[in-house]
């Protein structure tokens, strides 16, 4: 297909023009002209004492071409749909309809552009997703390969610090194939929750601290699992008022802020903070979670697709020291564990660096 950008045509190559009507009144509008179109020439017919044969051939002939010009008008769009489903069944999604009607065509034609869309962005999505695992698996494969080789070979013995390196690579393969799993619930519909009431500080201050020593023990390890290895930067806990409760899921909960500090690590600069914030909700035993850091930010335009899966940001020079970027899973989860206590994610207005808000419900409010 030749044309604008994407496949697409330019939209003043018209099928027959933009057309305000639908089809139904279009063929209605057929059938009074031929019926209009007959009559006049009978009336002529009588007044001009012309043979009747004449005027039925004429009447055929001006019924036909009408009729051989609305027939093509509909029909050549129908062709051009054709085409582009039979591209799209044979894997080519780069093709599309052009959307220059303004009737039941061209609702259709928006519906194929709209598939033919989702169709490549899954095709995307798909080998993303078997390069990333392919890359992810490679190197802790290879390093755990090396090591029990060396053993074998009798280059180095099993001693603690060789068998801590393979435990090390057999980590990094676990945490992938979590990160997998999570990516096969979120595909696979609603997990249940397993809502409790817990206090905020205690539970914040352990999923900080265990992502601190998760940064130090990974340390001088090369990242590729999603989840961060530098220890170069401060994470800082805001709870007010201390004492305060929520009521939510506390492993999904983790899955958020913990993915959430993993990504504004990998964003700050070096020795750079990144702050967790915890405030009240409106409802009771709600809870608004902010992340901040004070990396370069995200770019306004780039707000809607940040918790789109395998997207890894457009910044310049996005991710920090000892960070690839990870798998581009991790705000995705995030998002869809959000989504399943009803509440909400975004980016939000901040000064410096990025921030990232959250909310959750809480406890349902009971009516009056």
């Amino acid at each position: 297909m030749s044309g604008g950008p994407a496949g697409r045509r330019d939209p003043r190559e018209a099928w027959g023009g933009v057309s305000p009507f639908s089809i139904k009144t279009k063929l209605g509008a057929l059938v009074v002209i031929a019926v209009l179109i007959t009559t006049g020439l009978m009336m002529i017919a009588m007044r001009t004492a012309t043979e009747l044969r004449f005027i039925t051939v004429f009447s055929m002939i001006a019924t036909l071409l009408i009729t051989q010009f609305v027939a093509h008008s509909l029909t050549a769009p129908l062709d051009d749909m054709n085409a582009v489903a039979r591209s799209i069944s044979h894997g080519d999604y780069t093709r599309r309809v052009r959307e220059n009607r303004r009737d039941e065509l061209g609702d259709l034609a928006q519906t194929i552009n709209r598939m033919a869309d989702d169709l490549e962005a899954q095709e995307r999505q798909r080998k993303e997703l078997v390069a990333n695992v392919s890359h992810e698996l490679r190197t802790p494969i290879a390093g755990l390969r090396a090591v029990l080789e060396n053993i074998v070979d009798g280059v180095t013995q099993a001693d603690p610090e060789t068998m801590r390196t393979a435990l090390k690579q057999t980590e990094r393969l676990g945490r992938l194939v979590e990160t997998l799993l999570d990516l096969s619930r979120l595909d696979n519909g609603v997990v249940p929750l397993k809502k409790r009431r817990f206090e905020v500080w205690p539970y914040l201050s352990g999923v900080l601290k265990e992502a601190n020593m998760v940064a130090t023990a990974r340390a001088g390890i090369a990242s590729g699992s999603g989840s961060h290895t530098r220890n170069d930067v401060h994470l800082h806990l805001d709870v007010t008022p201390p004492e305060l409760t929520a009521h939510a899921d506390p492993e999904r909960i983790h899955q958020v802020v913990a993915n959430l500090i993993d990504n504004a690590v990998k964003h700050s600069p070096p020795h750079g903070r990144v702050t967790v914030k915890a405030r009240r909700g409106a409802l009771p035993e709600s809870l608004e979670l902010e992340v901040l850091d004070e990396g370069p930010g995200i770019p306004r335009s780039e707000w809607h697709r940040v918790f789109e899966r395998f997207n890894r940001g457009q910044v310049p020079r996005p991710h920090g020291p000892g960070s690839d970027g990870g798998t581009g899973l991790g705000l995705a989860i995030a998002r869809w564990a959000v989504d399943l206590h009803g509440g909400r994610i975004g980016v939000a207005e901040s000064e410096r660096g990025c921030r990232i808000l959250v909310t959750l419900p809480g406890l349902p409010s009971l009516p009056s």
